[in-house]
């Protein structure tokens, strides 16, 4: 009975769940650009959840090498300054794929800017496929059009490849009522409603990527990426990090 506990236990939560990772998760100590030492930090969390058994996607930000909103603040054109960050997400994404194929875990880039040279173009069929096979699947360049955040992909592509969540990985613990960073009596949930993070303005992701999550029920983990074993302890049902779902709130 101990020995059918333990594996209960060691039985992932999700088969199939796509990770946000933001473009400053990939600065480590640096003001910009991309630390080597991070990436291969982050893809060693990556290929512990890969040995776990469960499928996952990844969508990588780029605020790390450009946005394209603070430059559209400056007087770039919006659409153009996007266009940009969609690069720099890519760039990103062969970063990450570098750090996880050198550790044995077999990585597919997506593009949804066809750049054949370096990514495959998005296919939502095709990307399943990978998945199916133990293949990590990065998602690359946004959605593909200016005026969509990388928040937005997250929600797009978790839904297409019918991911049973998404883990939006942070610097801080969960979802705190005021910025834990600048207050330290910042008090964090442990559970939210969709409804609630869109009416109290909380930094969870943007508001369509939460509305597409809210009107397909597509549960989102906020958990602290710093940690080590993070990822996995999600994946396998420790409640850690602050959970966003239908009627979540009831349960605090």
């Amino acid at each position: 009975m101990a020995d059918m506990a333990e594996m209960e236990e060691d039985r992932p939560r999700f088969r199939r769940a796509l990770i946000k990772l933001s473009g400053e998760a990939f600065l480590g100590r640096l003001e910009y650009g991309i630390d080597p030492e991070t990436v291969n930090a982050i893809a060693d969390e990556l290929v512990a959840v890969n040995d776990v058994g469960v499928q996952l996607a990844i969508v990588v930000g780029g605020g790390n090498i450009f946005r394209g909103v603070a430059a559209s603040a400056r007087g770039m054109d919006r659409a153009a300054a996007d266009y940009v960050g969609m690069l720099a997400t890519v760039m990103n994404s062969l970063a990450l794929q570098d750090a996880l194929e050198k550790k044995g875990v077999f990585t597919r880039v997506q593009s949804a800017i066809e750049m054949q040279a370096v990514a495959e173009p998005y296919i939502r069929r095709r990307a399943i496929r990978h998945l199916e096979k133990g293949r990590i699947v990065i998602f690359a360049a946004g959605t593909g059009n200016p005026y969509f955040t990388t928040d937005t992909t997250a929600a797009l592509r978790a839904l297409e490849i019918g991911a049973e969540a998404i883990l939006k990985a942070t610097r801080v613990n969960g979802v705190y009522d005021s910025d834990p960073l600048e207050n330290p009596e910042a008090v964090m949930y442990a559970s939210l409603d969709y409804i609630e993070v869109l009416q109290q303005g909380l930094k969870v992701m943007d508001a369509t990527a939460i509305s597409l999550c809210m009107d397909n029920r597509l549960p989102i983990v906020v958990f602290n990426m710093t940690v080590p074993g993070n990822i996995t302890r999600v994946l396998l049902g420790e409640r850690i990090g602050t959970i966003v779902a239908s009627d979540a709130g009831e349960g605090r």
